[in-house]
């Protein structure tokens, strides 16, 4: 059996109840007027404590192996959650990275003010989702982006941080004014760069569909399709 103690609450009551009837009815201006009110509200503990004691209880002792009361038991045969994962260890780490990415861009966007810079970062965080969820679907891409993962990316965040951080500084100076104006700058080649990426992906389909037109803009030629209609129908 483990033993409990409920321990009352009504001496506390009393005593607010003291200082408020006290701060209609007595003065309460002097420091000796503290002092009073704080031995009338001891006194007044000690009787509520006296008339409304502490309640001692005994619960019964939770059986071996039994789960405790918080922890939610498992139905028998319940599947574990699992995290997703695409098969391949390396595609979980591109996903693992684009998270950790997309994370750390919101958090710089909530914490950069200049409007500018947060509608681009917004585009980036869009571009690099799309950029890595195409190689995700795409993984024979994967060497495409190996620069904008190990470098441009990277890169770009370090570049934010350093604007936030010297946003936050609050102090204009030479080297703060300078180097914030740099990345200013810069971002709009970034912004740039990102977008030129996520239409590199899209060469090879690009391409397919320029023979698909092609051939088949050849095919309705000689069977005389195209160019208008046909005498007696299309």
């Amino acid at each position: 059996m483990a033993k409990m103690v409920k321990k009352s609450v009504a001496p506390f009551y009393l005593v607010a109840a003291l200082w408020l009837g006290w701060a209609l009815l007595l003065p309460l201006y002097r420091p000796l007027h503290y002092v009073l009110a704080g031995v009338a509200s001891a006194i007044v503990f000690v009787l509520g404590k006296a008339i409304w004691p502490n309640k001692a209880y005994q619960t019964p002792d939770p059986e071996p192996g039994a789960p405790r009361p918080e922890a939610k038991a498992e139905e028998p045969g319940a599947p574990k959650p699992e995290k997703k994962t695409t098969g391949d260890s390396e595609l979980d780490k591109l996903v693992e990275q684009k998270d950790l990415a997309l994370s750390e861009m919101r958090r710089l966007n909530e914490a950069i003010e200049d409007e500018k810079i947060s509608a681009q970062i917004d585009h980036l965080e869009d571009t690099t989702a799309k950029i890595i969820q195409h190689v995700v679907e795409n993984p024979q891409k994967r060497s495409q982006i190996s620069r904008f993962l190990n470098y441009y990316l990277p890169t770009t965040l370090k570049l934010l941080n350093a604007y936030d951080r010297m946003d936050a500084a609050g102090v204009s100076g030479t080297n703060i004014d300078g180097t914030m104006g740099k990345i200013e700058t810069m971002m709009d080649t970034v912004v740039a760069a990102f977008d030129k990426q996520l239409d590199a992906l899209f060469g090879d389909v690009a391409m397919d569909i320029s023979t698909d037109i092609t051939v088949m803009e050849n095919l309705l030629a000689q069977e005389g399709l195209s160019g208008g209609m046909r005498a007696g129908g299309l």
